[in-house]
This record gives structure tokens, C-alpha cells and sequence, in this order.
């Protein structure tokens, strides 16, 4: 288990994929030449991200192994784990799987003094927090489950606060345009909550290394970047983030 943080990892460029449908702006990433130092994927993703540097897999290697919990996914975690050649952190050792080594829990929780971690997402996040990468790219970690909607906001609500304990930090974080992360996917025009009701709405919006602020009229639609967009050249109905067109900000469900 490691007991000290990877001096090697200080100021790398890390993409955390996991398993959501905004993976697929990993693939287009890469596809439009976007480079990182290290890849860590998450769960599944083992059998799907070929160029993986780290995985993160909490639950115990006997989930996979031992039980068909893991419903379809089972057999391809059965014949991928044995063979996976770079290290694979989860909660305990397994004889079966050659790399799995044990996350620095302890360390980990001692050095941040925060045990707030209830998802595999949110231990890839902290560890790259603890390890003082430089950037941070999120790609597939959506929680969009329907059925449900208590776990996706625990895990959600966990990974945005290891994000915003990056950002704290000065650690560049950016979310794939399709992830709700951080608001993420959300059209820029109902983004800030109230601002969203006029007819001018007040938008936020990342140019020339700054967050800029100011009416939606005022912008110039064609070089706005929506915050925390990245991966790849957006189409420019996605640039102006109007991909959510006719669609409207949800309500509370209160009366």
C-alpha cells in the first residue's frame, strides 16, 4: 500500500474515464490529437480504454470473481482483471488479480483530513488532489442513473466537492460537454439560477485564460467557450451552447 504521495505525478496532466455516456468525449479527444501525461480509468472501463496508466476499482476483486453481481459486465472483468499490467487500486488484496494494490486510505484521509468518499469516482479525484496533479480532465462521470436518483446525487454531490477541493488547489479541472458534472452540459444561458428567468440572461463564460461575466447580448457568440468544456473543436452550436434548445431549467419540486 502506499504510504506517501508519487513525486513523478506533481503538475501531471491526468484524464479520469469512467463509465457514463460522456466517455465518448475521451475518444473524441484523443481522435482530435488532445494528449495527457497519464489515462486512469474507472471499473469497466479496463475493458474498453487500451492505453490506461491506473484503474480504480473499489469494490473487492471477490464482487467479480466470487458473485454475478456485476451482471453482464462479470465475464469481461473475469478474463480483463488477471491481465492487466498497470496498477488497479481497490480496497483489498486478491491473489487473482497480480496488479490490485491496496488504496492509501489511510494516508490519504490523514494528509486531506477528509474521509468524504462514497463512490470509485470520487477516490480517482482525491487521489489525484493528494498527489497534486496539475490538471484534471472528467469524462464519463455522469450520474444520470433514472432509477436511482438519491445514489446519482451522492455521487455527484462527492465528486464536485474533490473537484472544487482541486480547484481550491489551482489543479485545472474541466468536464466533457456531455458530463453534468459541475453543470457541465447545462446551456449556458440558464446556467446561473434566477439570471436564467430574463429575457437577457446574465452568462458566464471561459476566454483568454479568464471567467468572464456579462449579458448574453454582450457576448461574442461565435469564440464563447461554455466553462469546462474540453476535449475537442465544438461545433458551433455547442460553442454557444445552444444544444439544449427548447428545453427549460427544472423546478424544485415544492409548491
Amino acid at each position: 500500500m502506499l504510504t506517501e504521495r508519487i513525486k513523478e505525478l506533481e503538475g501531471k496532466k491526468i484524464a479520469i474515464v469512467a463509465m457514463g455516456v460522456s466517455q465518448i468525449d475521451f475518444h473524441l479527444a484523443l481522435v482530435h490529437s488532445k494528449k495527457f501525461d497519464e489515462v486512469w480509468v474507472i471499473n469497466a472501463m479496463i475493458g474498453v480504454v487500451k492505453q490506461a496508466d491506473r484503474a480504480f476499482i473499489m469494490d473487492p476483486m471477490t464482487r467479480f470473481f466470487d458473485t454475478d453481481e456485476a451482471a453482464s459486465m462479470t465475464e469481461m472483468m473475469r478474463d480483463t482483471l488477471p491481465n492487466i499490467d498497470y496498477p488497479i487500486y481497490s480496497c483489498e488484496l486478491d491473489d487473482r488479480v497480480p496488479n490490485v494494490e491496496e488504496y492509501p486510505i489511510k494516508a490519504l484521509i490523514e494528509d486531506t483530513a477528509c474521509g468524504y468518499l462514497n463512490n470509485t469516482v470520487a477516490y480517482a479525484i482525491a487521489f489525484a488532489y493528494w498527489n497534486k496533479v496539475g490538471a484534471i480532465s472528467m469524462f464519463g462521470a455522469d450520474f444520470t442513473y433514472k432509477t436511482n436518483a438519491h445514489f446519482a446525487e451522492m455521487g455527484r454531490s462527492c465528486c464536485e466537492f474533490w473537484l472544487a477541493k482541486c480547484m481550491e488547489q489551482n489543479i485545472d479541472v474541466s468536464v466533457a460537454v456531455r458530463c453534468n458534472l459541475l453543470d457541465a452540459n447545462v446551456n449556458v444561458k440558464e446556467k446561473l439560477y434566477g439570471y436564467h428567468r430574463l429575457n437577457d440572461p446574465t452568462v458566464s463564460y471561459f476566454e483568454n485564460d479568464k471567467m468572464n461575466v456579462c449579458k448574453y447580448s454582450e457576448v461574442i457568440q461565435e469564440t464563447m467557450i461554455p466553462h469546462g468544456i474540453i476535449g475537442r473543436e465544438n461545433p458551433k452550436e455547442w460553442v454557444i451552447d445552444e444544444r439544449l434548445n427548447g428545453t427549460s431549467v427544472p423546478e424544485p419540486n415544492v409548491p
